[in-house]
Order: C-alpha cells, then sequence, then structure tokens
C-alpha cells in the first residue's frame, strides 16, 4: 500500500512495489490480498484516507521500539498499540525518545546460492550499498533510503531474488539479552504488535545472544 500510495501501482516503473510484490509473494501471502492492498494504496476502494504513523515505546529491559503504522483510523490505532505495550512489560513514549538511536536504512535479505560475497559485494556495492553482511546462509545489504532504488535495480538485473526489501530502522546500539526470560518477555511484546492490523512493521534494538535463542527455539 504504502508504495502504491508512493509511487503509483505499475509495478513496470514502481521498483518499491515490485520488491514488494516479491517479499509478498516469498511469503506466500494470497493474491487477492496483494490486490486489495494494491486497489487501497491506488485509493480504488472508496474514499478511505490512510496515512502513515510512528510510534515509539520502551519494551522490558529498556529496549527501545520504533512502530510504523498505515492506518484510517487514528484513535483505534493509538489504542491498540498503547494496549499492546502495557499488557506485555512495556509502554509508550514521547515522539522523539527512542528514535534517535535508530537510523534509516534501505534493506535487503537475499538467502540461499546467491547469498555470497562473490556474488553480492560489488554489486551491491557499486548500487549505493554501504554494508554488506553474510551469515549462515542469509546476505544482508544495507544503504542510505535514497540508495533503495539503486540497489534493488541491481539486484533484479542480476536476477537475485530478495525475501525481504524495505526501508527500514537500524538500531545504532543494541541491548544485548542474556536471560530467557526477558528474552521471551520482549518477543511476546514484538508478537503482539505485528498481530495488529495497522502495525506495519516493528523495529527494536535487542540483541539476542544465540545461547538463549537456542534455549527459546527448543521450548517452542
Amino acid at each position: 500500500m504504502v508504495a502504491v500510495k508512493q509511487s503509483g501501482k505499475d509495478p513496470a516503473s514502481n521498483v518499491k512495489l515490485r520488491m514488494a510484490l516479491a517479499s509478498a509473494k516469498a511469503a506466500n501471502m494470497p493474491r487477492e490480498n496483494i490486490d486489495r492492498a494494491i486497489k487501497k494504496g491506488a485509493g480504488e476502494l472508496g474514499n478511505v484516507v490512510y496515512e502513515e504513523i510512528t510510534y515509539e515505546g520502551y519494551g522490558p529491559a529498556g529496549t527501545a521500539m520504533i512502530v510504523e503504522c498505515l492506518t484510517d483510523n487514528r484513535n483505534r490505532t493509538i489504542s491498540d498499540v498503547r494496549m499492546a505495550f502495557e499488557r506485555n512489560g512495556g509502554n509508550l513514549a514521547a515522539s522523539g525518545a527512542v528514535s534517535w538511536m535508530f537510523q534509516r536504512k534501505s534493506h535487503f535479505v537475499v538467502e540461499g546460492e546467491n547469498a555470497t560475497e562473490d556474488k553480492l559485494m560489488d554489486l551491491v556495492l557499486d548500487a549505493g550499498a554501504d554494508d554488506l553482511t553474510v551469515e549462515d546462509g542469509v546476505a544482508e545489504i544495507w544503504g542510505a533510503p535514497d540508495a533503495f532504488t539503486e540497489i534493488a535495480k541491481a539486484l533484479e538485473d542480476a536476477g537475485i531474488e530478495c525475501s525481504e526489501a524495505n526501508i527500514t530502522r537500524r538500531p545504532e546500539n543494541v541491548v544485548e539479552v542474556k536471560d530467557v526470560s526477558t528474552a521471551q518477555h520482549i518477543l511476546r511484546l514484538i508478537d503482539r504488535l505485528e498481530e495488529l492490523d495497522d502495525v506495519q512493521s516493528v523495529n527494536s534494538n535487542e540483541e539476542i545472544v544465540p545461547e538463549v535463542m537456542e534455549q527459546i527455539d527448543a521450548m517452542e
């Protein structure tokens, strides 16, 4: 919806929409949901006006969280977001309270046989990326927000598919979480926020250590 609102509903001329469609298909989103989102973004489903709103807050252990929403009812959205925070060990904060801890970044994730430095390094750096990390068969590409289109086009032209492609917020400093209970509370809050219909993304600055994540995974 955001991609369509910003640059139109024609994927041929809207690289952000093409990337969003690829991500949606990779996540097995039903075709009717994709079509409905495009129509909403283009204003073809009535006179409903959607606005983008960002909320900031704190989670367990003082973790910083930014919740980006797209809504046609601001009162409903803030009520739902506040309730999710309060019922899961967090609280909403004033605008600007935590946003300074994050940088807006273009973010791409490549998995599988193309997730290697040999295939990606020169390609994405020439397109304007400023960071590439590869670990366990997953490559993460980061760049300035205004580099999104060039990086996306370079990957697309090379026939490299992304499992994620968006402009997100990257924390400059992280809160290391070494306790299983604290990690579970943080993840539960993130899950509850992401379940809300109006929430588009949740960015947070926790870094759960691998041993703790292994314990949590073993419990599920």
